[in-house]
């Protein structure tokens, strides 16, 4: 695996101490001394701590990254996205602040400018996109709509699906209310074969 850039150290760090603590109680000087880097890296990449909430999505993006390399490239396509959620949801609800999430998902409705989160040149949208043209050559997903539209969907369900658990405030399993949903909300587009 290759060795993470000095702001992924900064990001995956942060995002650590604000679960384990707390956003407010982390300090800047915590973050530089266990990611390991210097006051000088962290002002390049943030101008503020705040600047860091923005920094979820590549939080996510390398948790794909590593993800992908652990998928069997012969699992079905569709259960390949299955695993993709559950896996993605048991990271939210183990490592992710449900108050920062829910910040941060409701800055991105007033936000002015680029949103990260829909931002589709993300490693999150590309290997979604990519997964589904491949289950379509596969004949395992329907390709009677285009591929990113079909991704588009999967990334509505899968943010609904965080926003209903950031509003009962984090009262079940987001994982397992994934694992019993997500196949039924996505049922449309597979392609079973006899």
């Amino acid at each position: 695996m290759k060795e993470k850039s000095v702001k992924s150290k900064i990001v995956s760090t942060a995002w650590r101490l604000f679960y384990e603590k707390g956003y407010t109680e982390t300090t800047v000087d915590e973050i530089i001394e266990q990611s390991g880097t210097s006051k000088g890296s962290f002002y390049y990449y943030f101008r503020t701590k705040d600047e860091l909430l923005n920094s979820l999505s590549q939080v996510f993006d390398e948790f794909y990254e590593e993800l992908e390399t652990k998928m069997d490239p012969n699992m079905n396509c569709f259960d390949k996205l299955l695993y993709l959620n559950y896996e993605a949801h048991k990271l939210v609800e183990e490592q992710i602040n449900i108050d920062i999430l829910a910040s941060l998902y409701s800055t991105q409705l007033v936000a002015i400018g680029k949103r990260h989160l829909l931002d589709h040149t993300r490693t999150y949208y590309t290997l979604l996109t990519r997964i589904i043209t491949e289950g379509q050559h596969r004949g395992e997903i329907l390709d009677t709509l285009p591929a990113h539209e079909i991704t588009d969907y999967y990334a509505m369900c899968e943010r609904s699906m965080v926003t209903e658990w950031c509003l009962n405030k984090g009262s079940y399993s987001l994982s397992g209310f994934s694992k019993k949903y997500m196949p039924i909300m996505l049922e449309h587009f597979r392609i079973k074969h006899e």
